[in-house]
């Protein structure tokens, strides 16, 4: 999937997830609160542009969840020097959904197995447009949402993360050297809930709605 940024191209690539980044959703889902950011990783086949208005129903699992989500752009190669320095590798800012099968992930779990089957699939990331990152932003308190069908089912600021967006990207960039083009889901907020074939989901990042499929 090509992202324009800016007047820049990128090939988005690596797709990395932030789980449990919200207290208050790690606790709805009655999960303990990490002590350090939990990280796994989709596809690039898990990508799904704004340009794209339907989202394929998984052919597996029976509960399809939404989870909004903070997505960022890095926009070049390397590994930053501190959170500081992190603000440097930010291209660009969208909302997205990291698309979850809660009753495939749910048995996973009770089985001590990894997420990917629950996780990773096909067109599990949708993601909207794009903004470019700019020093004046507030990258903690950034707000954004989702709605199903017109009705209201998940509000988050980044402010409320364990874990903010720069000590994110330093986290990752201690196992993975960075790449233009690379992708971060920054985790969900609480809210999360079913999805069912037909559905119209909105999520807006900032007052601008950016996917509406």
């Amino acid at each position: 999937m090509n992202i324009n940024v800016a007047g820049k191209s990128f090939e988005a690539g690596r797709v990395f997830c932030i789980g449990r980044n919200y207290a208050a959703h790690a606790k709805e889902l009655k999960n303990d609160i990490p002590d350090e950011p939990v990280i796994f990783c989709k596809p690039p086949t898990s990508l799904v542009s704004h340009l794209q208005h339907e989202i394929p129903f998984p052919s597996f699992g029976s509960v399809l969840h939404h989870e909004v989500e903070i997505v960022v752009l890095i926009g070049k190669a390397g590994k930053p020097e501190s959170e500081t320095d992190a603000l440097n590798y930010i291209a660009g800012l969208t909302a997205g959904l990291d698309l979850t099968m809660r009753d495939v992930q749910d048995d996973l779990r009770k089985q001590g197995l990894s997420w990917e089957k629950s996780k990773a699939f096909d067109c599990s990331a949708p993601v909207g447009e794009f903004t470019p990152f700019t020093p004046e932003q507030q990258l903690a308190d950034l707000c954004f949402s989702c709605a199903v069908n017109g009705v209201s089912r998940q509000s988050g600021n980044t402010g409320n993360m364990l874990f903010p967006i720069p000590r994110l990207i330093v986290e990752i960039s201690r196992y993975w050297k960075l790449l233009p083009g690379d992708l971060i889901f920054t985790g969900t907020p609480e809210g999360v809930g079913p999805l069912l074939r037909g559905d119209c989901i909105e999520i807006n990042f900032a007052g601008h709605n950016c996917l509406n499929p």
